[in-house]
């Protein structure tokens, strides 16, 4: 399957045995602090990283199966030019209204009587725009998940970066339990193994359909288009940047020259609600301000109110994860204290 995935154009890296997750990576890259940006390892062909390593190389790709013959198959869905419309079942109870099609009032007076999973939410916006229902198109691939869910897969329509998500109690959103894996993301193949059952391709269609432009619509209106970058860098707010410049006695030389560029990788997730790298970011961060706290150059305090502030920023109401990555990056950081040169 891996082959095959290759051979249309799909980049692939290997799953965890009898698992949906990306295999495991190498020590070096498990370390505390270390992220996917600069690593090496996908470059001299390790599979580090999960979809950041996806490859189409014939020979890369025997490799990898060869060492882990049992391994799922993981498609990495941006540079394969995928978007795919992740149907869930799960047995949840119902969110608020606006919840359930956001940006579209489900008014008082209709009845949600039956309504239980992203089948139905899909099925409401399809009929709300007068559309077909995405997972009955037999004209596209469509692979059954052991958890009762569909994935209907598409072709991007352009050459522009569709956005993944996941959820719909923030950012960006299509319905209630309905995800989209697209840039920033990867999707199970068919025929891969999980010790909770195998992901089956449905009906005779193998080859995925162009996003019908009425989803398409759909996905600019809820955000699965990347923001216009904005010219110029990253500045980071005036309370961030007062604290750590204070912290360089008012120069805004020192941890200011080695912290700004990681915290602006963290605020820059606010561009994005998923698929961002946000927690490697912010324990990224977190490590280096750890260093410059053993090192003197930062009080405990100061650390760790300028990365808060930044992450809520970037995450808003996301603040007990970030505090978790906060403490973790921090003392690991902690043990490698960054002695820079002080003028004078």
């Amino acid at each position: 399957m891996a082959r095959w995935c290759a051979e249309q154009g799909w980049p692939v890296h290997p799953l965890a045995f009898g698992r949906k997750t990306p295999a495991g990576n190498c020590g070096g890259c498990r370390a505390p602090g270390h992220t996917h940006s600069g690593c090496s390892c996908p470059a001299e062909g390790r599979w580090c990283h999960g979809f950041r390593a996806a490859t189409c190389d014939a020979e890369r790709i025997l490799r990898w199966w060869r060492k882990a013959p049992e391994a799922g198959v993981g498609v990495s869905c941006g540079p394969a030019g995928l978007v795919v419309i992740d149907i869930d079942a799960h047995g949840q109870s119902l969110p608020d209204r606006d919840c359930l099609l956001p940006g579209i009032p489900v008014p008082p007076q209709v009845d949600l009587t039956g309504l239980a999973n992203g089948y139905h939410t899909l099925a409401l916006l399809a009929a709300l725009r007068g559309a077909p229902d995405p997972a009955d198109d037999e004209d596209t691939l469509r692979v059954r998940t052991p958890s009762g869910g569909l994935h209907v897969w598409y072709r991007a329509p352009d050459a522009r970066s569709w956005q993944s998500s996941a959820g719909s109690g923030g950012g960006r959103a299509l319905a209630w339990q309905v995800d989209v894996r697209a840039h920033g993301g990867y999707i199970v193949a068919p025929g891969t193994w999980t010790r909770a059952g195998t992901y089956r391709a449905l009906g005779a269609c193998r080859k995925p359909a162009v996003l019908p432009a009425w989803l398409a619509e759909e996905l600019k209106r809820t955000g699965h288009l990347p923001r216009k970058s904005q010219a110029g860098p990253w500045q980071p707010p005036p309370r961030v940047r007062q604290a750590v410049a204070a912290a360089a006695g008012g120069g805004g030389q020192g941890p200011l020259g080695i912290l700004v560029p990681v915290l602006a990788e963290v605020a820059a997730c606010a561009a994005h609600s998923q698929g961002t790298g946000f927690s490697e970011k912010l324990n990224r961060a977190s490590y280096t301000a750890g260093g410059l706290v053993t090192a003197g150059f930062l009080t405990h305090q100061q650390a760790e109110q300028i990365l808060q502030d930044t992450a809520a920023a970037a995450r808003p109401g996301q603040d007990r994860k970030a505090a978790g990555i906060i403490r973790s990056g921090m003392s690991a950081g902690a043990r490698r204290p960054l002695y820079l040169r002080r003028e004078g």
